[in-house]
C-alpha cells in the first residue's frame, strides 16, 4: 500500500467529510450488529430466529445510513435505505402492537380472575369492598 497517497488524502480531508466519513462507518457497525445479534441469538436457540433488536439495530443503523446517503446525495442508496427503514419501522410497531395486546390480555386475565372469584363467594366487588 502506498501510505503516502493515504498521508496526503488524509491530510486534504475536510472537517465536515471525516465527520461524515465517522458517521458512516459508525452507522455501518450499527447496521452489522444486527446479523452479529441474530447469529447469536440462533446459535442460543439452534435454529434460525430473529429477536427483537435486531429490528432496533436494522432502524438505528437505517436511520444513521439513510443520513449519510443524503449527505453524499446517491439517490441510489437513498431509495435502498428509505424502503429499508419503513420496513423495519412497520415490523418494530408490530413488536409494539404485540405487546400491547399482551398487556391488555394480562390485565383482562387479571380481572377475569377477581370476577371469578367474586361470583364464587357470591359477592360484587362492591359487596367485597364493603365488608
Amino acid at each position: 500500500m502506498n501510505f503516502s497517497k493515504l498521508a496526503i488524502w488524509w491530510a486534504s480531508i475536510s472537517t465536515t467529510e471525516l465527520i461524515w466519513l465517522t458517521v458512516g462507518l459508525l452507522a455501518q457497525l450499527m447496521f452489522s450488529m444486527r446479523f452479529i445479534v441474530q447469529w447469536i441469538a440462533s446459535e442460543r436457540a439452534r435454529r434460525s430466529i430473529v429477536p427483537e433488536i435486531f429490528w432496533y439495530f436494522s432502524f438505528a443503523g437505517g436511520c444513521m445510513l439513510f443520513a449519510y446517503a443524503i449527505y453524499r446525495m446517491d439517490p441510489v442508496f437513498i431509495l435502498g435505505q428509505g424502503t429499508g427503514l419503513l420496513i423495519y419501522a412497520r415490523n418494530i410497531h408490530f413488536i409494539w402492537q404485540h405487546k400491547g395486546a399482551t398487556t391488555e390480555d394480562n390485565a383482562d386475565s387479571g380481572s377475569d380472575k377477581i370476577s371469578r372469584r367474586n361470583k364464587a363467594t357470591d359477592k360484587t366487588p362492591d359487596k367485597a369492598a364493603a365488608e
